[in-house]
């Protein structure tokens, strides 16, 4: 299992700690790249526990470094650092906010395929494609052909970090074949689009970042540095901090506040974290309302009111809801609260208040309360249940299909608007005061219509904005006529 191979990495640094100070180690905090999900989360935690670790706290890595960057930085005021973090298989961008003592995170973003081995692994893939199409012969069916093309990619890579162009020379490559080829360095610039992502999600600019961090081996890689300098401004890289020591370092911070130590630097010591993805509640079972935006600071709540939709319901549901589109089918439902025996009465008299709470280790707690009775019911559902792949590919689609979205949310808003108004108009046929304004046989005619559209619109829920409107307008043109 993944938890045991790992949880033998961890007993030999446990062994190791141990030979140095020369006293038992039985805490520990451990750092993950920020998109870990859940499982991976509780497989670490696991991990350390086989290991004999009591697992204080798992953090994100980016946050980690940015802990051991501004400890013993002096901070004057407030401070925006980004924390570049590219390792050897991810990469992560954490904007933090530092004042005084306190560390925020304004946002993250990541990429679980974009680290040093796989620049490398997107070059080769590059030539074994560029040797097949030259000479229509496969090397990838040749693992010591394979090898050897990687070994050159890798010096290829290592060449880029200083030049626009790097050759790549393999003698009697497969079946006698020299290769004799080129590639540029465009690939590694794809890092920069994911820090303007983190940089716009952070409701920032790029002059409002103060200081760029760069951790992770990869980020020694000199066209990187080039890269994030060019950026931003070479003043604003610091590389005063060991990259691959930076996030253990962070590690022992937290580890050491979480112990209650009392030295100045840590005692007054806060971290806040932030959510990765919105929460909201599905409306009518098909837009989302959201509660809580991605990357709000947790611990975090939302509240929301809810009505009834049908005269005498006593059953009430609300599905909780994870992503950034407009549509419940287009994003993930974590869960479902059930709220059963509230009080039977007319539509959208009936009240319950919905409340969302995440907290610091980001489990999603939802309570529904009936206002009145205080009726309840309450459950606990796991955050980070997407992977970093299916978050990233959620605030893709959102971005991409915006104008769709909104589209759709306004053709829903006035099929809703055309179904309220139908029920208002059927209540007031059935409210003796508003019954004496409207002639008898006017009174059977409106009902019939009232009836018919309420039934079309239980069997169009695809129709378009302006068929709704148009109904709408009808019915009101109509009800306008007949009442007095």
């Amino acid at each position: 299992m993944p938890e045991e191979i790992s949880a033998m990495i961890l007993s030999k640094l446990k062994n190791n700690a141990q030979d140095y100070i020369g006293c038992p180690v039985k805490d520990a905090v451990i750092t993950v790249p920020a998109y870990f999900n859940d499982t991976q989360r509780r497989a670490t935690r696991d991990a350390g526990r086989i290991a004999g670790l009591n697992v204080l706290q798992i953090i994100n890595e980016p946050t980690a470094a940015a802990l051991a960057y501004g400890l013993n930085k002096t901070i004057k005021g407030e401070e925006n650092i980004l924390i570049f973090d590219l390792g050897g298989g991810t990469f992560d961008i954490s904007i933090l906010n530092i004042n005084n003592s306190t560390f925020t995170v304004k946002a993250t973003a990541g990429d679980a395929h974009l680290g040093g081995k796989d620049f490398t692994n997107k070059i080769v893939d590059y030539f074994v494609e560029e040797f097949k199409r030259k000479y229509e012969k496969d090397l990838s069916t040749n693992l010591r052909s394979l090898n050897r093309l990687r070994i050159a990619c890798e010096r290829a890579k290592c060449i880029l970090s200083s030049s626009f162009y790097a050759s790549i020379e393999v003698e009697h490559l497969f079946d006698g074949i020299d290769f004799f080829t080129g590639i540029t360095r465009a690939q590694f610039e794809e890092a920069i689009t994911l820090i303007e992502k983190a940089i716009e999600e952070a409701n920032l600019t790029k002059s409002d970042i103060n200081e760029v961090v760069l951790v992770g081996g990869s980020s020694r890689i000199p066209m990187v540095k080039e890269l994030v300098s060019s950026y931003f401004h070479e003043r604003k890289i610091r590389r005063s901090i060991n990259p691959d020591e930076a996030v253990v370092c962070g590690a022992a911070i937290q580890a050491a506040s979480l112990s209650g130590d009392q030295s100045e630097s840590i005692k007054n010591l806060n971290l806040y974290d932030v959510l990765s993805l919105s929460l909201g509640v599905d409306n009518r079972g098909t837009t989302v309302d959201t509660l809580i935006k991605r990357n709000t600071r947790i611990p975090a709540e939302g509240k929301d009111i809810r009505i009834t939709c049908r005269d005498g319901q006593t059953v009430i549901r609300f599905r909780v809801v994870q992503g950034e589109r407009e549509l419940v089918k287009d994003n993930t439902v974590l869960g479902e609260v059930v709220l059963e025996g509230i009080t039977s009465a007319p539509r959208d008299e009936t009240k319950v208040e919905l409340t969302y709470k995440v907290d610091i280790n980001g489990i999603i707690h939802v309570s529904a309360v009936e206002l009145g009775t205080g009726l309840s019911r309450e459950i606990t559902i796991s955050n980070n249940e997407l992977s970093q792949e299916e978050i990233e590919r959620l605030i893709k689609e959102a971005e991409m299909y915006q104008e769709e979205d909104r589209k759709d949310r306004e053709r829903i808003q006035s099929m809703n608007k055309l179904d309220d108004y139908a029920r208002q108009l059927l209540k007031r046929l059935n409210n003796e005061k508003d019954r004496y304004k409207i002639k008898i046989e006017d009174e059977e005619k409106l009902r019939n219509i009232i009836t018919t559209t309420i039934e079309w619109i239980s069997d169009h829920h695809d129709a378009s904005k302006e068929e709704y409107d148009e109904k709408r307008n009808e019915l009101l043109n109509l009800a306008s006529s007949l009442f007095k």
